[in-house]
C-alpha cells in the first residue's frame, strides 16, 4: 500500500499533526537546513510520536557515530543519506549499528535527478545531449546496494520537481521499493503516483505555509492518497 512520509518536522505541533493523520514515516533533518534539528530536539519530538510512525533521520555526509547514536537512543529507525555516501559507507553504517545495538539500521539512499546540470550531461552518437542515459545508468549503479530503499529527489531540500521524463519507467530499479520526492504537492502528486507507482511519496515544502507545516495541506495530501490506496 502506498506510504506517505512528511519530512522536516521541528515543532511539537508538527508531531501532533502527523499523529492525528497516522503518517507512515516522518523525517528529522540533521543536515544544515532551515528545518535542521539537534540531537536533543529530535529526541524530544521522536518521543511524542505514535509507536507505528517510523522516524527517519536525514543526513549529508554525517559522521557514522552520530547516526548510530541516534539509532541506539531510538530517535530514528532509518537513515536517509543525501550526500556523497558510497556503498562502503552504507555497509559500515549497517555493520556498526548492528555491533552496538544488535539491530541493523535501515537505509534510504538518495539518487539526485537534476535538471539541466552540466555536470550530469552525456552525449549520444550524434553528439546530442542525452540525459536519459546518465540518470538511468545512475540508478543502475545502485542495483546491488545493501540500501533498503532509495529515494528519487531533485536535490537536497530544493523543493523543485525534476523532469520525470529523464527516468525510464521500465528501469529495473523502479521495481524495488523507492520513495519519490522533489517538489511534490497537492497539485502534482496524483500524476506523480501514476507516473512512477512508488512505494512512498515524500513531502516537505509542499505541505508548508511560510516555512512551517500546514495541517490543512497535510490533510489534503492524506485525502488524495486514500484514492490511490483503494
Amino acid at each position: 500500500m502506498l506510504k506517505l512520509k512528511i519530512c522536516g518536522l521541528r515543532r511539537v505541533k508538527d508531531i501532533d499533526i502527523v499523529n492525528k493523520y497516522n503518517i507512515d514515516y516522518i523525517g528529522f533533518v540533521f543536515a544544515k537546513s532551515p528545518r535542521q534539528v539537534s540531537f536533543n530536539q529530535a529526541k524530544e519530538l521522536s518521543g511524542l510520536l505514535k509507536e507505528d510512525i517510523i522516524p527517519v533521520g536525514v543526513f549529508v555526509n554525517e559522521d557514522l557515530k552520530f547516526i548510530v547514536d541516534l539509532f541506539k537512543e531510538g530517535i530514528i529507525e532509518i537513515a536517509q543519506l543525501h550526500g556523497d555516501e558510497d556503498e562502503k559507507y552504507i555497509q559500515n553504517l549497517k555493520s556498526i549499528s548492528y555491533e552496538i545495538t544488535g539491530r541493523e539500521i535501515k537505509v534510504i539512499k538518495s539518487i539526485e535527478i537534476k535538471n539541466n546540470d552540466e555536470n550530469n550531461k552525456k552525449y549520444d552518437d550524434n553528439n546530442q545531449i542525452n540525459n536519459d542515459i546518465d540518470f538511468n545508468e545512475k540508478l543502475l549503479e545502485w542495483r546491488d546496494s545493501v540500501s533498503d530503499y532509495f529515494i528519487l529527489d531533485s536535490g537536497k531540500g530544493s523543493g523543485n520537481t525534476f523532469n520525470w521524463n529523464l527516468i525510464d519507467k521500465d528501469n529495473e530499479m523502479l521495481k524495488k521499493p523507492f520513495f519519490l520526492a522533489g517538489g511534490l504537492n497537492s497539485e502534482n502528486i496524483g500524476l506523480a503516483i501514476k507516473e512512477f507507482n512508488p512505494y512512498a511519496v515524500d513531502l516537505s515544502s509542499g505541505v508548508e505555509t511560510e516555512g512551517f507545516k500546514d495541517e490543512e495541506k497535510i490533510k489534503q495530501i492524506v485525502e488524495i492518497l486514500e484514492k490511490y490506496r483503494k
